[in-house]
């Protein structure tokens, strides 16, 4: 029997899917942008995180499933979870002190991780020519970090280590597709934000504010504050976001290999440049758009350069 259209088929769900879920997410970080410099991030997603977690439940529900999630790896699920809390929270707080535009061309560093990843996990040969390229997408995210020069912020740092866990996500997401589902993913990590923030805000608030401190660790430090019945609806709008672009995150990871949906998180840029001008006036510098060039380019080789093996994957599955 040809596979050949129903693996294209389910490719472009990936596509779509990743594509409607970083539209999204987007909306996130437009709200957090807006209501950020009141309240501290682990109270954002605290509140955010009461609401997706019964959303992630109708989600279940909506894939024609009974009871309660269940799952035969929670290690990998806790570890799963515990990554995206991390990139959640570290891409709030670079959120709290970058453009958006800068923020999208940091990012494209994801793809370059989400392969160099998938090749360590599948313990694959690494070409030189893949290392190369690595490389080159590695020094076109430098060009727009800048680091040791005047233009360098720190929270360009929170960003990057923010894509670095998120790439742990996805690789773990793969791992787990074949027995779980994508509402089962979404539940337990909704799950482990909220244990985790319980388990951190006493430690952060014990703490307590810095003086002078840098915007990303005011965003992460400062006391808790109570909502407005206008803030706290927008706070808990942010669940119904983050369940539908997470759920929508992990269907496109389950429906083709990530070496191929990957680099279409390059979409981040054209729709954060957008939002950055409209709302904020924001325009990306030269440096931003020479070092997203770059790394595209390379990201988008890696994905050329690896078709064979990925092909050769999905016939055998």
């Amino acid at each position: 029997m040809n596979v050949a259209p129903a693996v294209v088929r389910s490719t472009l769900r990936g596509v779509l899917f990743l594509v409607l879920g970083l539209l999204v997410f987007s909306l996130q970080d437009i709200t957090v942008k807006f209501i950020g410099g009141q309240y501290p991030v682990l109270e954002i997603v605290t509140f955010r995180s009461l609401v997706a977690l019964p959303l992630t439940l109708l989600l279940f529900r909506f894939e024609g499933r009974r009871g309660w999630p269940t799952t035969s790896q929670r290690t990998l699920q806790y570890v799963r979870g515990g990554a995206y809390f991390l990139s959640y929270t570290t891409h709030f707080m670079g959120l709290a002190a970058l453009p958006l535009a800068d923020i999208a061309a940091i990012r494209f560093s994801g793809p370059l991780m989400i392969t160099l990843l998938s090749l360590l996990f599948l313990a694959e040969k690494i070409r030189l020519r893949n290392w190369l390229a690595l490389l080159i997408g590695f020094a076109g995210t430098l060009l727009v970090v800048q680091p040791g020069m005047g233009a360098f912020n720190i929270g360009s740092l929170f960003t990057l280590a923010s894509v670095f866990f998120y790439a742990v996500a996805v690789i773990l997401t793969r791992k787990l597709q074949g027995t779980d589902s994508s509402a089962t993913m979404a539940y337990y990590s909704s799950l482990v934000y909220l244990v985790a923030t319980a388990v951190l805000t006493p430690i952060v608030l014990a703490i307590g504010e810095t003086p002078d401190a840098h915007p990303s660790f005011v965003f992460l430090m400062q006391a808790w504050v109570m909502p407005s019945l206008r803030d706290w609806l927008i706070m808990s709008g942010l669940g119904f976001i983050w369940a539908g672009g997470m759920y929508l995150n992990a269907r496109a990871y389950s429906e083709a290999p990530a070496s191929v949906v990957a680099p279409f998180e390059y979409s981040t840029l054209p729709i954060n440049v957008l939002w950055g001008m409209i709302l904020w006036q924001q325009f990306p510098t030269l440096n931003t758009w020479v070092g997203a060039g770059i790394t595209i380019v390379s990201g988008l080789y890696l994905l050329y350069a690896n078709r064979a093996p990925a092909a050769a994957q999905a016939a055998t599955d």
